[in-house]
């Protein structure tokens, strides 16, 4: 076991997906109430601006990584949320105006003191945009007899954190992010919940930003949860489904990025973008083709109305017999020969239309169907 434990830990290959794995389960729990409540470009605001907080941490402690870098860069995420939400307050300036104000000039205030003040420190915009999680393996702690890579140990504590802080208050994250009306009418704090889970974000993206960047982390808070909400209509399983995706990307992405000698964290976001593509396709609600599905079964179901109209209103006429035979669809109907035949035998199958030589008869069923059309206010039998 000691030997197995010490091959992963050694494996670079398995440091790589697993701490690609921790960060996508990490930013995707907290992202789907991001998506559920509209607000998904806050991640890319506060991964932004948290380089203010990262530098003005530096600057203050000495310290380029570690807890203390977490809690300032998750205090710098609730400053941009709370100076966004006082620019909005105002009614001058709209939300998402708001956010383009605030995020680039906390960033951009971050990088010119990083460029004054922190030239020679591993703290740059280009390792917090891009990261390197190619290099994970290299960095460790010694925790037992284990060598266990620093992303792994931070990434694994703010997944952790993040699981708990769901599970523990799933009914009021919940309620707050479908009626926050109701939620405070109960004294559930949905505008504390709502910070908590915004400062929780920021450390996760301090916390990932030296191993994947900005970029792959904005991806994983946004695009999992994305693809599971057109799979699902659950919360619950949206949250396993997110994860899952982001797991599924990063083992995924890894390989083809090795594959293709490419970048192994722009794989990784492209994977999520492939997941939820796939998920755009065939999902089995909200997907396109099923929805193509029922919209082709709609039109079908409402030709066999018609047809049943048709039959229905020929039904006691002296001309039924040259009305109500197949070879009149086409010139009555104006329906084509494949129509005619696709949709004659559609009415067969459902019972609505029985055949005698030539003749289409309706059934009881049919006629109920054709009653219902022509007689709506019927219906219910009043």
């Amino acid at each position: 076991m000691n030997a197995m434990l010490s091959a992963f830990f050694n494996s670079p290959d398995a440091m790589i997906m697993l701490t690609g794995a921790l960060v996508g389960i990490a930013a995707s729990v907290l992202g789907t109430f991001l998506i559920l409540r509209g607000a998904s470009m806050l991640s890319d605001a506060i991964s932004h601006s948290i380089v203010f907080g990262i530098i003005i941490v530096w600057m203050l402690t000495g310290q380029a990584s570690g807890p203390v870098q977490i809690i300032g860069a998750a205090l710098t995420g609730l400053l941009t949320v709370a100076l966004t939400e006082l620019l909005t307050a105002t009614r001058r300036v709209k939300a998402d105006a708001a956010i383009g104000l605030v995020f680039p000039a906390l960033f951009s205030i971050g990088v010119l003191l990083i460029n004054i003040y922190a030239r020679d420190v591993h703290i740059d915009q280009h390792t917090v945009l891009l990261g390197e999680i190619g290099f994970v393996w290299l960095d460790t702690y010694e925790i037992g007899n284990y060598l266990v890579p620093q992303a792994v140990v931070w990434m694994g504590v703010m997944a952790c954190l993040n699981l708990a802080f769901v599970t523990l208050l799933f009914k009021e994250l919940k309620l707050a992010t479908f009626d926050a009306a109701l939620a405070k009418a109960l004294g559930f704090a949905p505008v504390l919940l709502s910070y908590a889970l915004l400062a929780l974000l920021s450390g996760t993206a301090v916390a990932a930003f030296d191993s994947v960047g900005a970029i792959l982390f904005i991806a994983f808070v946004i695009v999992p949860p994305s693809a599971a909400y057109l799979l699902t209509d659950r919360l619950s399983l949206m949250l396993v489904y997110g994860a899952a995706i982001a797991i599924v990307s990063s083992i995924a992405g890894y390989w083809l990025a090795v594959g293709f000698n490419v970048s192994i964290g722009g794989m990784m976001a492209v994977m999520t973008g492939v997941c939820f593509i796939a998920a755009l396709a065939f999902g089995p609600r909200y997907g396109l083709i099923a929805q193509d599905a029922r919209r082709r079964a709609r039109v079908a179901e409402n030709a066999a109305r018609t047809l049943a109209v048709h039959l229905f209103n020929h039904e006691n006429d002296p001309q039924a017999k040259e009305e109500n035979v197949a070879a009149a669809l086409r010139d009555h109907l104006h329906w084509s020969q494949a129509k005619s035949h696709a949709i004659l035998a559609k009415s067969l199958a459902d019972g609505l239309v029985t055949r005698a030589g030539d003749t289409l008869l309706l059934t009881d069923k049919g006629r109920t169907a054709a009653r219902e059309v022509l007689e709506p206010w019927a219906r219910g039998g009043g």
